[in-house]
């Protein structure tokens, strides 16, 4: 029950002095405002980049080679470091080969569900009947392609016969369908193109149109008036037009489902480095997974958030310096009515608890304000950057818990100094 009774005397003292009251709060409600906006603007934008980076393959590993560090040379002053072969240049022996990934299927059963393999061409312009359009070549093998998750909208997609085979079938987008046959997927359909690349023409038959990501494009940066649309073919039909005969300098490994991929990247790393590359001078497998740069990328973003927020609650503080002061002119305007509690009996304890929880009352109020003026300016600010919102829950705790620290901590003072009060002192206060 005394809790409940001077919650409702520091209710009637806020609205004796309703004016007086909001000023108070003022600044808990900046600074609660500001911190939950940011968490929740910050949360919003992690969770948007994390869910694209992953729609990228968060279980996709890198494996690719780099120069090896092989020397250890003596500086001026007696320092020893490692020396790199920069001059090197790759021989046959130093490529991934087919065999390589053949033996990782099997040391690495149920661990590695496939391999992906890209050669790339380069970008050029496709010509039909007087009309032209932005592309880039791109070979895939089977993997990879079915990875994309191509929306195929007329006729087929690449076949394994396509990539045995290779043959000189592309898939190309409805972007460039648009451009360079009004739109009508029917006529492209089974018809040949032109690609000027390289200084010269290369002609491949369209086997199907996908639905270009235009949104993807936008994210990349790239404007709507000059998007350049891919063309994919078979992988060895990419690589024959390349003259390509050597093996790979990079792939990629998409880990089995349930896989640690940060795991099986260091293991792959050893197993390339133990069984192929120890003997090699110049070059060794470097790998690293998509999940890593996620992880890396999620707690960046956590950081600045934090590191922002901190500076934004530095008006908390000023907040809580506010509250100190106007307790202690309450206490000073109400020294007559502390002198006759005190009169009738009241310990020094329940003078201290009256104003402490007065303090509180005053901080909690402007802590719940703060909460719904974070989340009206977070959905706000999401909603301008195109994000969805994501409230932070984490950021709407704190912000009640340090409401009742900060009441705590700034009220203590000015209601230390009301218990200790001279009764009769207080009584003569004019």
């Amino acid at each position: 029950m005394l809790v409940i009774e001077n919650i409702l005397l520091a209710l009637s003292s806020l609205l004796a002095n309703k004016m007086r009251a909001l000023l108070t709060m003022l600044g808990i409600i900046i600074g609660i405002g500001s911190v939950i906006a940011i968490m929740s603007v910050g949360n919003s934008i992690s969770n948007s980049v994390t869910s694209s980076m992953e729609g990228m393959g968060s279980n996709n590993i890198t494996v690719g080679l780099q120069q090896k560090s092989t020397t250890e040379e003596v500086s001026a002053n007696g320092r020893v470091f490692e020396g790199f072969n920069r001059g090197s240049q790759m021989k046959d022996e130093d490529y991934l080969t087919d065999e390589m990934i053949d033996a990782l299927f099997v040391d690495f059963d149920g661990e590695v569900s496939a391999v992906f393999l890209e050669e790339n061409i380069g970008s050029g312009t496709a010509v039909q009947s007087g009309n032209e359009a932005s592309v880039t070549l791109t070979g895939m093998n089977q993997s990879y392609l079915q990875n994309q998750e191509l929306e195929i909208l007329y006729g087929r997609s690449l076949t394994e016969r396509d990539q045995e085979e290779a043959k000189r079938v592309v898939l190309v987008a409805d972007d460039l369908v648009e451009e360079l046959f009004a739109g009508d997927n029917a006529a492209a359909y089974g018809s040949e193109i032109a690609v000027y690349t390289g200084s010269r023409y290369y002609y491949y038959t369209i086997v199907g149109i996908y639905d270009f990501d235009e949104d993807a494009a936008s994210y990349s940066g790239i404007s709507s008036s000059t998007v350049t649309t891919p063309i994919y073919m078979p992988f060895q039909t990419a690589r024959d037009q390349n003259h390509n005969t050597k093996g790979y300098t990079q792939f990629t490994v998409q880990a089995a489902s349930g896989m640690d991929a940060e795991a099986l990247s260091d293991n792959l790393e050893n197993w390339f480095n133990v069984n192929y590359y120890r003997n090699n001078d110049s070059f060794e497998v470097n790998t690293f997974s998509m999940s890593t740069i996620i992880s890396s990328m999620s707690d960046m973003l956590s950081t600045i958030s934090v590191a922002i927020s901190v500076i934004a609650g530095i008006s908390l503080l000023v907040g809580g310096i506010g509250v100190m002061n106007i307790m202690l002119v309450s206490i000073t305007e109400r020294t007559r009515e502390i002198g006759t509690r005190k009169a009738l009996g009241a310990t020094n304890g329940s003078i201290r608890f009256q104003f402490i929880m007065e303090s509180i009352v005053i901080c909690l109020l402007g802590g719940v304000i703060g909460i719904v003026l974070g989340l009206v300016l977070s959905v706000a600010a999401t909603s301008m950057l195109g994000f969805e919102a994501s409230p932070s829950i984490p950021g709407i705790i704190f912000a009640v818990t340090f409401s009742i620290v900060i009441g705590v901590f700034f009220g203590y003072y000015p209601a230390n100094k009301a218990a200790k009060m001279d009764p009769i002192e207080a009584l003569r206060y004019e």
